[in-house]
């Protein structure tokens, strides 16, 4: 189906802003088929992805502001996140002994649990992605990572309508 027809638009003003909508309408369809695995499993992507992070850190903790950076989601709560984690024992917060402004996260023997569970079924998500290719996947990725170098430039400089038809 024509991506017009699946939203409801009835053209946009040049090909870069459609495959932006394109990019942003993917994702939702991607982002329910992970939040519906996780639910599964009593967790969101995000704690999933925070619980990842700290499994490969550990035995050595973390502090929120380095759990922020590896997050997929940049915009995530870390402190939030790490408070909701803690609360369903998957992860223990102690104070910083070196800087009593900061804490130290590492995941807990229950956190550990979940996530190899999780592990054994985690090749289930491969399968949101089984209508393209192993060389259209790889194609994919070098195309995202363009976009994503994009998006870096375009912050860091006034993008004008004639820059882009430039």
């Amino acid at each position: 189906m024509i991506l017009e027809n699946e939203i409801g638009i009835s053209s946009f003003r040049n090909e870069w802003q459609k495959a932006s909508v394109s990019i942003l309408y993917t994702y939702g369809y991607l982002n329910n088929g992970y939040e519906n695995f996780f639910k599964k499993h009593n967790l969101t992507t995000q704690q999933y992805n925070a619980l990842r992070i700290l499994r490969d850190q550990f035995p050595k903790p973390v502090s929120t502001s380095f759990l922020r950076e590896k997050m997929l989601d940049k915009m995530s709560d870390a402190s939030r996140l790490v408070s909701r984690l803690s609360a369903k024992g998957l992860v223990t917060v102690t104070q910083n002994p070196s800087d009593k402004r900061l804490v130290n996260i590492l995941i807990s023997p229950d956190g550990q649990q979940i996530i190899n569970t999780i592990d054994d079924d985690v090749h289930q998500l491969d399968g949101l992605m089984n209508g393209l290719s192993e060389e259209e996947a790889v194609k994919l990725i070098e195309l995202l990572y363009k976009v994503r170098e994009s998006i870096k430039s375009a912050n860091e400089e006034k993008i004008t309508p004639e820059k882009v038809n430039a």
